[in-house]
């Protein structure tokens, strides 16, 4: 079998430049299509070398991709953004076959999902804006629930998180709170200028509520029973303003936790930053969590969530 590594011109720098100038000439692509190819073979590449497999080795097999595949829907990653990034990976591997770099193609017999009904709806930034604006801010409760939406969809938190979520762990002018994840563990997660301005918002109102004695602590509370809000709670008021804008998907807490870890992805983050935002500690069937400064998960939110992007 072929070796993709005999000479200087088959090392993997030069072989990904030759599947540059394949997608530019042969192909056809523009410079955006190019650049999402190319970005998601990186974190194809990204994911093989941190499971010590070398992405151009004769053994790759499909259980590769599948893994892959599985890490990505362990994210909460749309079917339709999944399918495309595997259709990229197929034609790289297309195109090395093509080369005589590789007698087989290891992606032929790769599944593309399917978007069934127990697969996560993610909403778009403009449903999310959509969402935001059926909120009256002249209700008691208005800051209150903008400040809930922009917390869950910039930081990509559970419902019960959420709910937990104390003052005493907001560090909001260093840009991070911290989070309270399953099992008691314990994460800093990146918060964007959109969030933390609406929380202040609510902070406002909060401070005229009579907050019953051991739940002053809690970041969102009851306005009715004066204590911390309750996860039904939150997924009452996710449901209204789904109903209220006029959103045809079937919309959770949790879709927001999908959609933000779609959005980083979209928007080219670091696979495991996304991962360790989220809390996992592994992803499907591969071990592949690393330790990642919180400095670097800061640069990794602002650079890619489109809630920090400039207008």
């Amino acid at each position: 079998m072929k070796s993709v590594v005999k000479s200087m011109e088959n090392d993997s720098a030069q072989i990904l430049r030759r599947y540059h100038q394949y997608l530019k000439l042969e192909k056809g692509f523009s410079p955006n299509t190019i650049e999402a190819y190319q970005r998601d073979l990186d974190r194809f590449i990204e994911f093989m070398n941190a499971n010590q497999r070398d992405f151009l080795s004769d053994d790759v097999r499909l259980e590769d991709f599948q893994h892959f595949s599985a890490a990505l829907y362990e994210l909460g990653i749309a079917p339709r953004s999944l399918s495309r990034i595997l259709s990229g990976l197929r034609s790289f591997y297309h195109f090395l076959v093509l080369s005589d770099l590789k007698e087989t193609n290891p992606t032929e017999l790769l599944e593309f999902p399917k978007k069934a009904k127990h697969l996560p709806e993610v909403l778009t930034v403009e449903e999310v804006d959509a969402m935001e604006a059926c909120i009256d801010l002249s209700e008691r409760e208005g800051h209150r629930n903008r400040a809930i939406i922009e917390t869950l969809f910039s930081c990509g938190l559970r419902v019960s998180e959420l709910c937990n979520l104390k003052m005493s762990n907001l560090y909001l002018d260093e840009g991070f709170i911290k989070v309270e994840g399953k099992g008691n563990k314990q994460r800093l997660v990146p918060i964007s200028r959109r969030a933390v301005k609406e929380l202040n918002l609510w902070f406002a109102d909060r401070n005229l509520i009579d907050i019953k004695p051991g739940q002053e602590d809690f970041v969102f509370v009851s306005h009715t029973r004066r204590q911390q809000l309750t996860r039904v709670m939150v997924f009452y008021v996710i449901k209204s303003l789904v109903e209220k804008a006029g959103i045809q998907k079937a919309v959770s807490p949790h879709t927001l936790r999908h959609s933000f870890a779609t959005a980083l992805l979209e928007g080219g983050a670091n696979l495991r930053a996304i991962q360790a935002m989220l809390g996992h500690e592994s992803i499907a069937t591969t071990q592949i969590y690393m330790h990642i400064d919180t400095t670097h998960l800061r640069e990794e939110i602002l650079l890619h969530h489109p809630r920090n992007k400039k207008p």
